[in-house]
């Protein structure tokens, strides 16, 4: 299968090259590797230049950005100016972080689980931090959810889907239209990626408020919010977040924010939450 990665990064020059070194080391390569320099100061440029030297499929696109951190739009603004450099005959299109490094077989496994199962759309492994001398799980989400750092979706997946959302609530939408096209999502729990640099590390306030936006973008309604933010917080102990989540909620709502989804989608999106929901009461 020929995969397409694109990485954006922000001044990740103590990490892109651990996460370069481990991606041309797969035991299956990627054709192209895009790396979109978001308006670094550091040396980022230079480290991936030196790869490029090396690597014919590894190439840089430069593209300058306001330097706020706002998860979601600046981070797939980046990935889409990478995405216009992709060649059209790619099988799998790869959205990775620049802090990771990924086992030597981490592609050739996703690709096997893409082959075995026509109807798989997205795949991925998990991520681990490193916590004193050992590497845990990072434990923010269920585990059958892709995580942001390391998304893999089949092209047609991806076509499906519209490809990626510009807002905070991106690499949960995704996948949400995925299955309402009937797509199925896979994690693979013994590719083990070393996440460098944990998430969350740089959010201001105003990205807490971001994702109360994203569910009310997702077209949650009050409910599934008031639940999805309670969970949220209490796994991050804060109930802070949940003041934050609920308060971006309702100011979405009061400013009549455009949503992410259709009225349709909207209705199979609540239907999926809430019979998630029931399930694990029941």
């Amino acid at each position: 299968m020929n995969f397409y990665i694109i990485i954006p990064a922000h001044n990740e020059e103590a990490f892109i090259g651990d996460t370069l070194t481990s991606l041309t080391q797969q035991t299956l390569l990627p054709q192209q590797l895009v790396i979109v320099n978001d308006n670094s100061t550091d040396n980022t440029q230079s480290i991936v230049e030196d790869f490029m030297k090396r690597f014919p499929w590894i190439s840089m696109v430069n593209n300058r950005s306001s330097e706020k951190h706002l998860p979601g739009s600046k981070i797939i603004n980046a990935f889409n100016k990478g995405l216009e450099t992709v060649e059209p005959n790619y099988d799998v299109i790869c959205k990775f972080d620049a802090d990771l490094i990924f086992p030597p077989n981490y592609l050739e496994s996703i690709a096997k689980h893409f082959q075995s199962n026509p109807k798989t759309g997205m795949a991925a492994g998990f991520c681990y931090i490193k916590k004193n001398e050992d590497w845990v799980l990072e434990n923010l989400t269920r585990k059958d959810h892709i995580r942001g750092a390391l998304k893999a979706y089949k092209k047609e997946c991806f076509e499906d889907i519209g490809h990626l959302k510009t807002s905070m609530g991106w690499d949960t939408v995704d996948e949400l239209l995925a299955t309402y096209y009937g797509w199925e999502l896979l994690t693979d729990e013994s590719l083990h990626v070393k996440h460098l640099k944990p998430t969350g590390q740089f959010y201001n306030r105003a990205s807490k408020y971001l994702q109360g936006e994203a569910m009310y973008k997702m077209r949650y309604g009050f409910w599934i919010t008031l639940i999805s933010a309670i969970k949220l917080a209490y796994r991050k102990r804060s109930f802070r977040l949940f003041w934050d989540y609920m308060s971006g909620f309702f100011k979405a709502k009061n400013n009549q924010t455009d949503y992410l989804v259709t009225e349709d989608q909207g209705k199979f999106i609540r239907n999926h939450r809430w019979k998630g929901i029931k399930g694990k009461l029941y």
